[in-house]
């Protein structure tokens, strides 16, 4: 029997959660650093997109149960999560990924964890809504 929370994942949902935030939380990022910093990093923007998918993914199991605003809650506390374990934890592998903590990243991650929680409930509506 499976877990109820993996039953009630949608799956496709997910992936297209996980692209969306990629793009939207990928573009925020971008904007903010062209407009406050001359700084623009081109491989950490690959690097992100690719974790992006995988993190909404996990992101998606957790809320497939849960109300939007609770969804969305939960999204922008996993966001912040997010930011804290990839700018705080993996330090410790990645000495270099220091310099791209700060207030532009942290909201990157936020808009992030609020975009994958919003997209992965509206496509699973949708789903839903298909199979009725």
């Amino acid at each position: 029997m499976k877990p109820r929370w993996l039953s009630d994942l949608h799956w496709i949902a997910a992936l297209g959660a996980g692209t969306a935030a990629a793009i939207i939380s990928t573009v925020a990022q971008i904007l903010l650093w062209a407009t406050l910093t001359d700084a623009l990093p081109g491989v950490a923007t690959v690097v992100h997109f690719g974790l992006s998918i995988v993190y909404a993914m996990v992101l998606a199991a957790i809320i497939a149960a849960r109300s939007t605003r609770s969804s969305l809650i939960v999204g922008g506390l996993f966001g912040l999560a997010l930011y804290a374990i990839n700018l705080y934890g993996f330090t410790a592998v990645f000495p270099w990924f220091t310099v791209a903590r700060g207030g532009i990243t942290l909201a990157a991650h936020l808009v992030f964890g609020l975009s994958a929680s919003a997209t992965y409930g509206w496509l699973r509506s949708r789903q839903v809504a298909a199979k009725a």
